[in-house]
């Protein structure tokens, strides 16, 4: 069948995105080979919003059937980025080779020498997708992505909360002021002034609460006898698929190797499995966090590896 594409076009687009990602989870299996519909929320209300802040209509791509249903989404994490999603129905190679055209053409960054750089994420098992990027000149990058995965039929393993300390959804007033803060030291250890700066005006984290899948009783903190934050988890809860993603996951420095992102993540669990969920995810690049998560029943996983020319 023939399909036509097209940018991003407004909110009726958004919507359609939205129903999209939620339609392809379960066809392919509940495996990553798309956008969880919760990524789609983090990175419109958070990454890009915040962060990078490009128009979607000059980077997202949509690919539509004669009855313009949705059959495909090209959409970047991160400039110079793009990611390839195909609903099951409609996977193969030459749609695959003439979004990696697209991509080449919208989303490609240009470096400070000028030359224009680009990285596509493909699921590892995409074997065929993999060789037509090769057959491009891409080359595999380093640190792909491992969208670990694990049921909720399974029990939670208790995890015991360091002294003094307490687990709990995250409050409002000064205490979102004290959650921003704990996220800039846990993801900036070596610069104060950008937790200073979380701080002190806290509309991105605001941002992050009008996401339509955020919900206040599954921002989950760690408090500290002194009533800081510090360690939190957001858990991203879609009742359509009844499946939950964890975004982000983190603790302050200062209170590292007290078990604390263990507590928080079963926290969440356990509030998951009371809604009905059936299957959670959280995302890991590295070796520790890798670690840390698989503890926690993330034992499967899905290797997103970058290519990239």
């Amino acid at each position: 069948m023939t399909l036509t594409s097209r940018p991003y076009q407004g909110d009726s687009d958004f919507w359609r995105i939205r129903a999209f990602l939620r339609e392809v989870l379960p066809l392919n299996s509940f495996h990553m080979n798309s956008w969880h519909l919760a990524r789609f929320d983090y990175w419109w209300w958070h990454v890009n919003k915040n962060i990078h802040m490009m128009r979607p209509e000059e980077v997202i791509w949509l690919w539509e059937d004669a009855n313009n249903k949705l059959a495909a989404l090209l959409i970047p994490d991160s400039p110079g980025e793009g990611f390839i999603n195909i609903h099951p129905a409609y996977h193969r190679l030459d749609l695959q080779e003439e979004m990696i055209i697209t991509a080449q053409e919208k989303l490609a960054r240009v470096d400070s020498d000028g030359k224009r750089h680009l990285r596509i994420w493909v699921e590892e098992h995409d074997i065929a997708c993999g060789d037509a990027l090769a057959r491009e000149g891409y080359a595999k990058g380093l640190w792909p992505e491992s969208m670990r995965t694990r049921t909720l039929e399974a029990p939670i393993t208790p995890v015991a909360l360091a002294p003094g300390y307490t687990v709990r959804p995250m409050g409002d007033g000064l205490e979102l002021l004290d959650r921003c803060y704990a996220s800039g030291l846990a993801f900036h250890a070596n610069d104060i002034q950008y937790a200073v700066n979380n701080r002190n005006d806290v509309t991105w984290y605001r941002n992050i609460q009008t996401a339509p899948l955020y919900r206040r009783d599954l921002d989950i903190v760690a408090i500290a006898p002194d009533g800081s934050v510090t360690s939190f988890c957001t858990v991203w809860f879609d009742d359509i698929t009844r499946t939950g993603v964890f975004e982000p996951v983190a603790t302050v420095p200062a209170h590292q190797r007290r078990g604390l992102g263990k507590a928080v993540m079963a926290e969440g669990l356990r509030r998951l499995q009371r809604m009905g969920a059936t299957r959670a995810y959280v995302s890991s690049y590295s070796v520790e966090a890798g670690a840390l998560y698989a503890s926690m029943g993330f034992t499967d996983y899905d290797l997103l590896v970058p290519w990239e020319k």
